[in-house]
């Protein structure tokens, strides 16, 4: 094997490993990553995947049995059932924005967190911008 040839296959052995290293993080992070989404904005295929959905509380749709809460999220345009077992946020009330982490079955969201604005002004900025795009939300801009 001439000393071209050494080099040539030293570097394809590089770029092999490098490509593997690659492939092995972005598959980490696919099963990892949380993607933001307001309820009309859920793809079909987010079954089970863990997701961030964002939007306001809709009016008359909370129900609370201890610590188990049920309540529709909506954004104007789209709606959906979230269910939590655990205690709310002290700030969680109907109409105002709200974020909850969790995963998709049956059409409906399973949260494990749930996030609420902290002040009369503030909203998470994902979801203002979504909510206002859609003219559901009037707030001030940043």
């Amino acid at each position: 094997m001439s000393p071209k040839q050494k080099r040539l296959a030293a570097i394809a052995a590089i770029a092999l490993l490098l490509a593997l290293a690659v492939g092995l993080v972005l598959g980490a992070l696919r099963e990892n990553i949380v993607f933001f989404y307001t309820p009309s904005e859920i793809p079909a295929d987010a079954e089970g995947r863990p997701i961030r959905l964002g939007g306001l509380v809709k009016t008359g749709s909370v129900t609370i049995d201890g610590l188990n809460s049920d309540f529709v999220v909506t954004d104007g345009d789209a709606e959906i059932k979230v269910s939590f077992n655990g205690a709310l946020p002290s700030l969680f009330r109907e109409g105002q924005g709200v974020v909850a982490e969790g995963r998709i079955t049956d059409g409906a969201l399973t949260a494990s967190n749930v996030l609420a604005k902290h002040d009369e002004t503030y909203m998470p900025r994902e979801v203002a911008d979504s909510l206002r795009d859609k003219g559901v939300w009037q707030g001030e801009a940043d």
